[in-house]
């Protein structure tokens, strides 16, 4: 493909699809290595993040999608006639935290973490898109597994859960063992 085509056509693969494009998928569709499509996609993305545009590229692991920009949220939601989204209750943000920071997870694992039920919980935030089933384990009972998704991570607008703030634990056992500033 011509290159001054390659920008356009990745903008028109983009809009398109409306969910995030693995960068391996629009190589294959531009006829270009999976680097210069990675580079091609940031190129494009910081493009639109100069201008003063109400859509924006995100990069959500090793994809990318066209999504409008936050401050453009109410007017999008009248226009769709989307009710706003309540907020996380308590539980349902400390089940989150427990499964995308120890994903893949069994329902009896956050259940463990948290010592209470949490099916509906977990049902909620299944519905939510922000968890979902990623396979099963090779136990008895063959439990289900769960992770969190790429709707998880637009929400929180990290690329990937390399992005997730270090637990405190964490962060003590680094200070503990000189990873931290020393005096």
């Amino acid at each position: 493909m011509q290159e001054e085509k390659l920008k356009p056509t990745l903008e028109a693969i983009l809009f398109a699809c409306g969910t995030p494009v693995e960068t391996e998928r629009i190589a294959q569709a531009l006829e270009i290595s999976t680097e210069q499509a990675a580079e091609l996609c940031e190129a494009l993305k910081e493009e639109y993040s100069q201008r003063n545009s109400g859509i924006r590229i995100v990069k959500l692991g090793d994809s990318y999608q066209m999504c409008s920009v936050e401050e453009y949220a109410p007017q999008i939601r009248i226009v769709m006639d989307l009710r706003r989204n309540t907020p996380l209750s308590q539980a349902a943000a400390e089940v989150l935290a427990v499964i995308a920071y120890n994903q893949p997870v069994t329902k009896a694992f956050v259940e463990q973490v948290r010592g209470v039920d949490c099916s509906g919980v977990v049902a909620n935030l299944i519905s939510r898109e922000l968890i979902e089933e990623k396979g099963r384990l090779e136990l008895p009972g063959r439990p289900l597994v769960y992770g969190t998704t790429d709707h998880f991570l637009r929400c929180f607008n990290i690329s990937s859960l390399d992005e997730l703030p270090p637990l405190p634990e964490e962060e003590e056992k680094q200070e503990e063992f000189g990873g931290g500033d020393s005096l």
